[in-house]
């Protein structure tokens, strides 16, 4: 069936706590993006180097990654509206704090703040989506994704907007938006029924002894050093104002929405999920070593193009990550999370260290190594990523105790 069928089960028909939830989404992605035209602008205002200015991106997806663990044990606690709503007064706090920052060293700390309201919000923001969707999972990932695909899209043009004028702007304006996410999950979504089993924060490990789950993440954490290298380390390779820039990772980031809800399916349709994901990581790795390689023009096209291949990726991993194992979704989310964040975080940090230790094209050999790896992981593990989601879809909806009742 088709996700945009108008009918009662398409991804466009769908209850306002939905909508709700999937606008804050688009703006805590966002925040994931919003630096990235202005990281030269807040390098020259802090007095700061490349390095240490990539650890806005470290910081922020390190917490993220470690508080993964935590999301299912406090959520099965508190409920998911109120883990929603904490994660966006954290963001909000601490997007603000982000803007009155004076040294490198406060704003990577700040950032570190943000990540732990990012990692509360999203994850648990994915389970509500799958649940409480009309259309079943199918829609409600690429509902997911779209939030993704528009909020990596806006997130760069609202940081060149804003940070055209001050790089302070862009991290004000994240509180506010996320601000208004609280006050619309406020209004529209209702409490959800708990879990019948609360999850403890080893519940996510334990899932990833599941073989195809943990090749799913494996695979992903690769992927994801490529994905970051090409978001966090760019903007200093070409060199552009903030407005420039933001109109590249804009492009970048539409490519990526529209891979994302409607290339993607129909190639999975007509393909397979694991031809498709390993096909797009190998034409991913020739990507970057071309935007490595290249002139100033042909890295203005790689990376806009590099947004087609993270797109599809990004649908198809998802997907796997939730449908391949027969832990409750949240749990399975946050297990394979917690791995491949790992990578957002290590990717900002060590390409800038690899061009100071050899030359600028290096990180991007090892970032086209690393989306080769991915696709490795996906040939060897075929088998392991091979399962009838079907059969867990009764178990999932038993399971996730997600439902959501809206106004």
């Amino acid at each position: 069936m088709d996700p945009f069928d108008a009918g009662a089960g398409g991804i466009l028909r769908q209850p306002k706590a939905v909508w709700a939830t999937a606008g804050a989404s688009v703006v805590a992605f966002m925040g994931i993006g919003l630096v990235d035209p202005i990281l030269p602008s807040i390098a020259q205002g802090l007095h700061a180097t490349a390095s240490q200015v990539s650890l806005l991106f470290t910081s922020y997806f390190l917490i993220t990654a470690v508080a993964m663990l935590l999301t299912g044990f406090v959520s099965s606690r508190v409920g998911g509206k109120k883990t929603l709503l904490a994660g966006l007064a954290l963001v909000v706090v601490f997007a603000g704090l982000a803007g009155t920052s004076d040294s490198v060293g406060q704003l990577v700390g700040f950032r570190a703040g943000w990540g732990l309201g990012n990692a509360l919000f999203v994850s648990t923001a994915l389970a509500v989506i799958v649940g409480a969707a009309a259309g079943g999972s199918a829609a409600a990932i690429l509902l997911y994704e779209s939030a993704l695909g528009l909020g990596m899209a806006c997130g760069p043009l609202l940081g060149a907007l804003l940070g055209n004028a001050s790089w302070r702007y862009p991290f004000f304006g994240t509180a506010a938006l996320m601000a208004i996410g609280f006050l619309c999950i406020t209004a529209f979504l209702k409490e959800q029924p708990r879990p019948a089993r609360r999850t403890s924060v080893l519940d996510p490990i334990k899932a990833l002894g599941h073989g195809g789950l943990a090749s799913a993440a494996v695979s992903a954490f690769f992927y994801n050093y490529t994905f970051f290298t090409v978001l966090a380390f760019t903007p200093f390779v070409l060199n552009m104002t903030p407005y420039k820039s933001g109109g590249v990772f804009f492009a970048w980031g539409v490519l990526l929405a529209l891979f994302s809800v409607v290339v993607a399916p129909r190639m999975q349709a007509r393909f397979g999920s694991l031809k498709v994901l390993g096909g797009s990581l190998v034409l991913l790795a020739a990507d970057v070593l071309v935007l490595g390689y290249g002139g100033h023009t042909a890295a203005v096209v790689c990376t806009i193009l590099s947004g087609a291949f993270i797109g599809v990726n990004n649908t198809v991993y998802t997907e796997l990550a939730l449908g391949v194992s027969d832990a409750p979704r949240p749990v399975a989310s946050a297990g394979y999370n917690f791995v491949r964040w790992f990578a957002a975080a290590a990717a900002p940090y060590f390409a800038p260290k690899i061009e100071e230790w050899t030359d600028i094209h290096i990180p991007f050999v090892v970032a086209a190594v690393t989306a080769v790896l991915g696709a490795a992981v996906v040939v060897v593990r075929r088998r392991a990523l091979t399962h009838e989601a079907e059969e867990l879809e009764p178990g999932h909806a038993t399971e996730d105790g997600v439902g959501v009742f809206a106004n």
